[in-house]
């Protein structure tokens, strides 16, 4: 099948979902990407030498390898088309795949399925535990931003046959251009060198206030940990980790998140009861938000385990109430409405 075949299949396969988006709606990214492949295995039906896989390996990259074509799929439920995408290291690499693609399945606002280009979709990496790539499409029409491998003088084709310390050396020059008058943490050249990933930090103490309530819902959402007993060690050490590795912000200290005064009782009132307890409670509205809107990728990396949105403070309460001291998350928070 020619590449303009390919992509003229394409074409039919989102306006398909598009439809069945607007119709009915897709609720989870498993849900979605299943009938990608159910669709796109129909409209292959007469070619013979092309068959889609329904039983891909755990973490092949792309999601979807049809011969000499592969599929990475993308779903969102907010009303967007950017989303967090591979590590650049792409160490489970489909080896036949030689031209990919994006099928992006957009919930939020009117529903819409489109495709693009995988590499002229890759706009930024940022970093997680990983580097990861960021994609996104254009609006309809538009001309899209510069992609990462234009802004970094490399093809991707090129870049994705480098080994990681190869890689990095674009990244650590991509970030030099984007950020020349930042303070950034820089992974070093040499096989030595123990620096971290490149990120432009920024103190938490700088933050908005909209951006503070933001990132410690999302913090605490990942790591229901910070509710054991204030004699824990180490129990802040992923919330650190999260905020400067995918936000780039410095916290000096981290228990003041939510134990102290100025978040757990900002009116000074003399209520009593438990601080974290207290500013968990002014948290719920945010979290409920961050539940909603963040990326699967995110709890699975955290959590170990893939969450719909509409099951992820339950999940959380759960984990919260485990570890919690001296109250249960499930019957204080949330109006008591997921307490069993």
């Amino acid at each position: 099948m020619k590449k303009s075949d390919f992509e003229r299949l394409l074409d039919v396969c989102c306006g398909t979902l598009t439809h069945e988006a607007r119709k009915e709606g897709f609720k989870t990214s498993q849900q979605f990407e299943n009938r990608v492949r159910e669709v796109l295995n129909d409209l292959l039906r007469d070619e013979n030498d092309l068959n889609v896989d329904f039983s891909p390996p755990p973490q092949a990259f792309p999601d979807i390898a049809i011969g000499e074509y592969g599929v990475e799929v993308k779903f969102t439920l907010s009303d967007t088309w950017k989303s967090i995408a591979n590590s650049i290291q792409e160490s489970q690499r489909v080896d036949s795949v030689k031209y990919i693609y994006i099928v992006f399945g957009k919930m939020g606002g009117k529903p819409e399925v489109r495709w693009g280009d995988y590499e002229k979709s890759v706009i930024h990496v940022r970093t997680s535990h990983v580097p990861r790539f960021e994609v996104e499409l254009p609006p309809k029409g538009a001309v899209g931003k510069p992609s990462l491998f234009d802004l970094m003088g490399v093809s991707y084709d090129t870049f994705s046959k480098l080994d990681i310390s190869e890689k990095m050396k674009f990244v650590r020059a991509y970030a030099r251009k984007i950020h020349p008058n930042e303070r950034l943490w820089w992974m070093g050249d040499d096989a030595g060198d123990e620096h971290s990933l490149p990120l432009n930090i920024r103190l938490y103490t700088n933050l908005t206030d909209e951006e503070k309530i933001r990132y410690r819902a999302e913090a605490l959402l990942l790591c229901p940990m910070v509710l054991k007993s204030g004699r824990v060690r180490d129990k802040y050490n992923d919330v650190v980790m999260f905020m400067l590795s995918y936000h780039g912000v410095l916290c000096h200290q981290a228990r003041d998140l939510f134990s102290a005064g100025s978040v757990a009782n900002p009116d000074n009132d003399d209520n009593g009861g438990l601080y974290i307890e207290r500013a968990v409670k002014l948290l719920e509205n945010a979290m409920l938000a961050a539940s909603a809107e963040m990326e699967d990728a995110l709890f699975v990396e955290y959590w170990g385990e893939s969450v719909k949105p509409e099951d992820r403070i339950r999940k959380w309460l759960e984990k919260a109430d485990a570890v919690a001291s001296g109250w249960k998350p499930s019957v204080s928070l949330f109006g008591g409405r997921y307490a069993k």
